[in-house]
């Protein structure tokens, strides 16, 4: 399957993010703890330049907790100050204030010389869809600022936004890239939902999830599932560890899943679309447990 999606508000987005950047002290980027690079738009980096940098790896808490620590190590590393948080519960959000503090010392000290007391830190938050960037600025302000949702493209406009004497921060939408050079990124943002459900194969996007799960997880598919340890579907996917998994031992985990939940069509046959549904869900919400599908 091809991943590919970049509805045409993205190119308006991008634009009005150029016309605003000259206004910005400091960008706070939100990326996927699951998928860390695979969820940061390289378009921001070029836009972003010689800009103050916060990097926020927000849905930690549905990451691998010993992938987050090494994925703080190798944003640190680029000069990016990072912070692990789950916008949706709160967890984390009061330390960016420190954070902001810190990333923008040279601003403010440039500002005391000049005489210009308490002008707020002017932040853009980025992100590409469906990254939590909404969620975030509702938790970082305590009330409802910015409207959510559970799909990408909910927010379609820029909007400032004021949270105290100190910082205003710059609610952006979520932009993707025109083009994907890597399908293996555009895939893994369909895992995650940064995609339009609606353009995607389930059934292809279920079984590319069952191979990088098995990858990396291998008994996460069979514990969840409740089948038995000596199956010859577990055994295939702990042949993972050494090898990819084909398509069609793929396909034979997601049968699996669907007889395992009850999964049919009318006439008794797997129904591999519910399973592959039902299995897409319990990996976005977090039901299989902490995974990281990307690795440095």
């Amino acid at each position: 399957m091809n991943y590919q999606w970049y509805p045409g508000h993205m190119t308006k987005a991008v634009r009005m993010m150029q016309e605003n950047i000259k206004l910005i002290d400091l960008i706070i980027e939100l990326v996927d703890a699951r998928i860390p690079l695979s969820s940061r738009n390289p378009d921001i980096d070029e836009l972003g330049k010689n800009k103050s940098r916060i990097v926020l790896l927000n849905k930690s808490d549905l990451a691998d907790p010993a992938q987050n620590k090494q994925w703080m190590a190798y944003f640190q590393e680029q000069g990016a100050h990072v912070l692990e948080i789950n916008a949706k519960s709160g967890s984390g959000v009061k330390s960016i204030n420190g954070l902001v503090q810190e990333a923008c010392k040279e601003k403010i000290e440039r500002d005391r010389k000049r005489g210009i007391i308490n002008r707020p830190v002017r932040a853009m938050v980025v992100g590409i869809p469906n990254v939590g960037k909404s969620t975030f600025i509702n938790a970082f302000a305590g009330k409802a600022c910015a409207k959510t949702g559970n799909k990408p493209g909910v927010t379609k406009g820029k909007q400032w936004i004021k949270l105290n004497k100190n910082l205003e921060l710059l609610d952006t939408p979520g932009i993707l890239w025109p083009k994907f050079e890597d399908q293996e990124v555009g895939m893994r943002l369909a895992f995650i939902g940064s995609m339009n459900d609606e353009i995607i194969i389930q059934e292809e996007l279920a079984c590319d999830l069952i191979r990088v799960i098995s990858m990396y997880y291998p008994k996460a598919l069979a514990e969840r599932y409740g089948w038995s340890n000596d199956s010859e579907t577990t055994d295939k996917t702990k042949e993972a560890d050494e090898a990819d998994m084909t398509e069609a031992q793929a396909t034979e985990v997601l049968t699996k899943i669907a007889e395992s939940r009850k999964c049919y069509t009318k006439g008794e046959t797997p129904d591999l679309g519910r399973a592959a549904a039902l299995l897409i869900d319990d990996f976005r919400s977090g039901r299989l447990g902490r995974m990281t599908l990307e690795r440095r």
